[in-house]
Parts: C-alpha cells; sequence; structure tokens
C-alpha cells in the first residue's frame, strides 16, 4: 500500500480542514470520515498505479525504487485486481458517509456535486498508469497530482467541513499541489532510465538539468505562495509557524541538486515528512492566531 506515501495524501485535507476548523464548529466524525476518505483514495492509487506499471512493464529488473509485491511475486495480477475492487468499493463507502455525516443528506446540490468531485477523484486515482491511456504516461500526472493533492483537498476538506466556498483557500491549495508535484518529480527524476521506453514524464521532456530546476521552482512556488496567503489573510506571527520547515526544503533541495538515480530516493520521504509538517504548522498557526 506504500504507507510511506500516505503522509502526503493527508498533508492537504489535513490543513483544509484546520482552516475550516478556526473559523466553524467542525464534528470529529465528519473530520475522520475525510480524513479516512482521503486515505482510501491514496491506496486505491497506489495498489493502481502497481498494477499499471507492472502490466505496462515499466517495473522491471532496472526499477530504481524500492521493490514492490507484483515484483517480488508477493501477490498475482487477479489478487492485485481483487484488492483495487475492494478499494473502489470502501473509497466509495467512506465517501458518502463523509457527504451524509456532514450534510445530513445526500440529496442537496453541495451533497451531489462532492459525489461528482469523488469520482472524479476515484478515476484520476484508478487511471494514473492503468487503463487503455493513462494520463501518467503522457506526461500529464503532475496537472492531476496539483489539482488532487492540492487544490482539491484543501478547498474541499473546508468545504466538507465549514460548508462554505472560500476562494483564499486555493492559495495554501496550489502550495501543497507545488509541494506534491515536487515529491512526483523527484520520483520521476529518479526513475528517467526504466521510463524512458515505457512512458513520457516530465523529466523526460526536461532533461534532468532542467527537470532539477523545474523542482526548484515547484518548491521556491509553494513557499512563495503560502506567504503570499499568510500576508495577506492572518494576523500576528503565530500562522507563519510553517517556516520552521524551511531548513528541511533546502536539505531536500540541496540533496535534489546533488544526487542522481537510486541516491535520489531518501529525498523523496523528506519531501512527503516536509509538507506533511509544513501543512500541520500552517494549520495549527491559522487557528491560534
Amino acid at each position: 500500500m506504500r504507507l510511506r506515501t500516505l503522509p502526503l495524501s493527508t498533508a492537504g485535507i489535513a490543513l483544509g480542514i484546520m482552516l475550516a476548523c478556526a473559523g466553524h464548529s467542525v464534528p470529529w466524525y465528519v473530520i475522520l470520515l475525510t480524513i479516512l476518505t482521503t486515505v482510501s483514495l491514496q491506496i486505491l492509487s497506489n495498489l493502481s498505479n502497481e498494477l499499471g506499471d507492472w502490466l505496462s512493464g515499466v517495473d522491471g529488473e532496472d526499477r530504481s525504487g524500492p521493490q514492490y509485491s507484483m515484483q517480488e511475486g508477493g501477490l498475482t495480477e487477479n489478487d492485485m485486481r481483487s484488492c483495487i475492487r475492494i478499494m473502489v468499493l470502501v473509497c466509495m463507502i467512506l465517501g458518502l458517509g463523509m457527504i451524509r455525516a456532514s450534510f445530513k443528506t445526500i440529496f442537496c446540490i453541495a451533497s451531489e456535486s462532492l459525489v461528482v468531485l469523488g469520482a472524479a477523484a476515484i478515476w484520476a486515482a484508478m487511471h494514473y498508469t492503468l487503463g487503455k491511456k493513462p494520463y501518467g504516461y503522457r506526461g500529464l500526472g503532475d496537472i492531476f497530482v496539483f489539482i488532487f493533492f492540492g487544490l482539491v483537498p484543501v478547498a474541499g476538506g473546508y468545504f466538507v467541513c465549514a460548508h462554505a466556498i472560500n476562494p483564499a483557500t486555493l492559495i495554501p491549495g496550489a502550495a501543497i499541489g507545488l509541494f506534491s508535484v515536487g515529491v512526483l518529480n523527484v520520483n520521476n527524476i529518479r526513475d528517467m532510465k526504466s521510463d524512458a521506453a515505457n512512458r513520457v514524464t516530465v523529466p523526460l521532456k526536461l532533461g534532468e538539468h532542467r527537470a532539477r530546476i523545474y523542482h526548484t521552482i515547484l518548491i521556491t512556488g509553494g513557499w512563495v505562495l503560502m506567504l503570499l496567503f499568510t500576508i495577506l489573510f492572518t494576523n500576528g506571527w503565530l500562522p507563519y509557524l510553517y517556516i520552521i520547515t524551511l531548513p528541511l526544503y533546502a536539505k531536500h533541495l540541496a540533496g535534489v541538486w546533488k544526487r542522481s538515480g537510486r541516491e535520489l530516493d531518501p529525498m523523496l520521504p523528506m519531501l512527503v515528512i516536509s509538507t506533511f509538517i509544513f501543512a500541520l504548522l500552517a494549520g495549527t498557526g491559522y487557528i491560534l492566531q
């Protein structure tokens, strides 16, 4: 299930929930169901990605990252398809439960809009590497990660908990989205050799050096957006708590520029954990201001 990816998937939703909690009373069970729905979508994405990469031949012997279940022979193709079906059902149950718990009904415009968004999220989780035309193999992964790891969890999480649309939440949503794209970009830089024959990624289009420049822009852009949000929509110094994580991001960027291939693998969890802490501190500061 690639558990090390879960902090990244919960970073955006945690920030969205905390932004909502700053000005609204949110029942604990709505928060719990919202987080569980997000985690289930991430697990569905991880399982689907493994199957898709296995079927396409991307997960071969020369793959740079960690070994996975199908690659090791622990699960068959039918086993993985069964796991995916189960997780789709889990996502649907938790998602509908979240909407019902928050809005008390499925049959209203807000709830039905979230049902449509949830269906899109399930589709996106499954089709990064799976299906006839997986968007992850066509260089479109960055766009979908930006939307479904940044904008949707932060702004969508706020909407589920606050029952209101706040356009300002798109700014921190975009910040988390850029950091999340950064995780994908490091992964794709690491796997450039094994990806070259089977898929198209942004690093393969740009080349390794320019992919590092792109990565620097992603990380810097995320910080600029979050600082902009803090300056425009908060008061005092507490909302700036997330600045504590700046050394982690600086160390990460230095590592991305100095390393290549398998040596980049530690840079992935570093950015994931940094983004998770960043989101928690940003939300905490917003509540305490």
